[in-house]
């Protein structure tokens, strides 16, 4: 049983960062590609940020490209998601995930999601 668990959300004022981490447990760590997504109120579940399973290549929403900055550290069975200069249209549930598909940018291409972690921007 593969186990996500996100933390570091909380409410920052515009411009501001935060950073959110995903710690993993259960299963192979270096066997999934992961994702970062995040569903505002009313809104389906979107696509953030990826990361692959070898060599860490990335792959970002284009609202988030050149703001925020996924990395992994295996050694430590973490994904993090780095986020600068922050909008209110930021604000979401933010929710990371484990796929076995190389480049999932799909909410059915996960099989396996933490619970979420709420970042708010106050403007």
């Amino acid at each position: 049983q593969v186990q996500l668990v996100e933390s570091g959300g909380s409410v920052v004022q515009e411009g501001g960062s935060l950073r959110l981490s995903c710690i993993v447990s259960g299963s192979a760590f270096s066997m999934y590609h992961m994702g970062w997504f995040r569903q505002a109120p009313g809104k389906e579940r979107e696509f953030v940020a990826l990361i692959m399973r070898r060599f860490g290549s990335t792959d970002y929403a284009d609202s988030v490209k050149g703001r925020f900055t996924i990395s992994r550290d295996n050694s430590a069975n973490t994904v993090f998601l780095q986020m600068n200069n922050l909008r209110p249209e930021d604000t979401a549930v933010y929710y990371c995930g484990a796929s076995s598909y190389s480049g999932a940018k799909e909410v059915g291409q996960y099989a396996y999601w933490g619970q979420g972690t709420q970042v708010t921007v106050s403007s």
